[in-house]
């Protein structure tokens, strides 16, 4: 008898989404569900019950980047389908050390930022928007193109911002610019960005200058935890995906430098993939995708932003405009997979594809979401009394 069979039998009972049929790796084939099966699961190589309870999805993620598990059907059908019951995967935290014990320290987070957002401009080009915006876009019209949509975001934040002509706007986690060119070129703000990612400050920098925006904008290779000794100054201060890098350990360090370079009644808003509850995270995203990152959930932020003086004017969840984004960014990779091919080999692209359609199941399933928080450095009387003027074009 093949105890890792029957384990993996007993194991599959836990899923009670759309239903879809398992095929082992001696060509057995189980049902899942109840009703018709909408997609197959094929297994070419046994995997141990140790491996599974160790971690469920890095051993199935594993098992797909090599070829030994494979899909037939519709991919993201199959994906929303699974990840429904997630929450019944296993994962033995303290066995892997490997991937959860990592450092939070400056030089570790620079490698961790580097490994991700290093692969190469060209790489991130082939499938982002002309904004090379690579967080979550906002919808506000069905026939929206993902570029419609970056720029949709990109105007949200800074409608959120209440800016003016003559403000300083600081972006921690600025990417390749697209937010800040927009602030300079609509509200004429004096902006900084900053970031670890070699490649991001390269472009953003070149960017500027095609622009001519030297007189508003500046780059930055800076840590976030620099901020403090800075002797900067800002009237507003944004950030756009980066909070995730950040670390639990360190939440109160980045609330922190935060609240010392932005001025008394200025505005702080935050955008960040969120979770309901805490958690260390996922054990194939933090080893292949983002080591080191930890989604944050909504609670531990807003409680510890009072620490900090900061109050909290507004919280909006996108979490199926991040689903959607996805989608498109899915779309775009999947036109340009023969190029992809060219820089990095099959196993690469495999992770990729996996990378970005599990996500948007996630955010679909509701496993995590995406929240923008808008505060305010102590008692700002002075915005609006409604959140019309957010939506005013």
């Amino acid at each position: 008898m093949d105890i890792n069979k029957v384990f993996l039998k007993t194991f599959l009972n836990r899923f009670n989404g759309e239903a879809f049929t398992f095929e082992f790796w001696d060509g057995e084939e189980v049902l899942v569900g109840q009703g018709n099966p909408l997609f197959k699961v094929i297994l070419h190589k046994p995997i141990s019950k140790k491996d599974i309870l160790t971690s469920t999805s890095l051993v199935f993620g594993e098992a797909y980047m090599n070829g030994d598990l494979e899909i037939e059907g519709d991919l993201i059908l199959a994906l929303n389908s699974i990840l429904k019951s997630k929450d019944k995967f296993s994962t033995d935290f303290k066995g892997l050390t490997n991937i959860f014990g990592n450092s939070t320290s400056a030089k570790k987070q620079k490698e961790e930022v580097s490994y991700h957002y290093d692969l190469g401009n060209d790489f991130y080009s082939l499938w982002l928007d002309d904004t090379m915006s690579y967080s979550c876009a906002y919808f506000k019209n069905k026939e929206d193109s993902l570029y419609d949509a970056q720029m949709n975001k990109i105007h949200h934040l800074l409608k959120k911002l209440n800016l003016r002509e003559g403000l300083s706007l600081l972006d921690i986690g600025c990417g390749w610019g697209g937010l800040l060119i927009e602030a300079a070129k609509k509200y004429k703000v004096k902006g900084l960005g900053i970031t670890l990612s070699e490649e991001q400050y390269k472009k953003f920098k070149s960017r500027i200058k095609e622009e001519g925006l030297e007189e508003y904008l500046d780059v930055k290779l800076m840590d976030y935890r620099e901020l403090e000794k800075s002797k900067l100054s800002f009237d507003r201060v944004v950030s756009v995906g980066m909070l995730e890098h950040v670390g639990r350990p360190n939440y109160d360090l980045f609330f922190k430098n935060v609240s010392k370079v932005l001025k008394k009644e200025g505005i702080f808003a935050l955008h960040y993939i969120s979770a309901l509850t805490e958690s260390e995270g996922d054990a194939w995203i933090k080893k292949y995708i983002f080591p080191g990152g930890v989604i944050p959930s909504l609670r531990e932020i807003i409680n510890l932003s009072a620490d900090y003086n900061f109050y909290t004017t507004d919280v909006e969840s996108l979490r199926l405009h991040y689903m959607k984004t996805l989608l498109h960014w899915y779309e775009n990779f999947e036109k340009n997979k023969d190029i992809v091919r060219e820089k990095f080999d099959e196993r690469f692209v495999r992770m990729w594809t996996m990378y970005l359609l599990s996500c948007a199941a996630c955010f679909y399933n509701g496993a995590i979401d995406l929240n923008q928080i808008v505060f305010t450095n102590g008692v700002n009387n002075e915005l609006p009394l409604t959140r019309d003027y957010i939506y005013k074009d």
